[in-house]
């Protein structure tokens, strides 16, 4: 798994996983790498430092020997954003938000995953009942479903069930 932070055409900033750099250059290449707070799809990486660990004051490590730093060596930051937190955890209000808004939506709405072009058009035709439905639809399909009258809009979430 490689980390990337990437930067939409707006300028968001937003951290992603992905198997291999291969694997996002792919997802990217099918229109499948989104900024999760606007959906621009015009997404690049962005200039990223490697956390590195620097050697303790004074000492030059050897292949054969480990240095361990001391308790008393090790100075924590405790700002704000230096303070680690849970990958699944809201690190931010806006994050917090987007998970308010995934449980409404989780709790009020039907996933019907790649049927959602499907079960719009039926419930817009009167072919099914209406419901509140959310899944998944490429971009060619959720603009002939706006194009059609149908009112649909992105989530600014990947459903869970698809998330590793």
């Amino acid at each position: 798994m490689i980390r990337y932070t990437l930067k939409c055409s707006n300028d968001h900033s937003f951290d992603s996983w992905f198997k291999s750099a291969d694997s996002f250059d792919m997802l990217k290449a099918a229109g499948q790498v989104s900024c999760p707070i606007c959906g621009s799809e015009t997404v690049s990486k962005a200039l990223m430092a490697p956390p590195v660990s620097t050697a303790r004051k004074g000492a030059a490590p050897d292949a054969e020997t480990h240095v361990q730093q001391e308790p008393s060596d090790i100075t924590p930051d405790t700002t704000p954003d230096a303070i680690p937190t849970p990958l699944s955890a809201p690190a931010n209000d806006t994050e917090r938000a987007i998970e308010a808004m995934r449980k409404h939506v989780e709790s009020t709405s039907d996933y019907v995953g790649l049927e959602f072009t499907k079960q719009a058009r039926a419930m817009h035709d009167g072919e099914a009942p209406a419901r509140s439905i959310y899944g998944e639809a490429n971009l060619a399909d959720a603009k002939a479903l706006l194009e059609d009258g149908i009112a649909v809009m992105p989530l600014p979430f990947t459903p869970k069930r698809n998330t590793n």
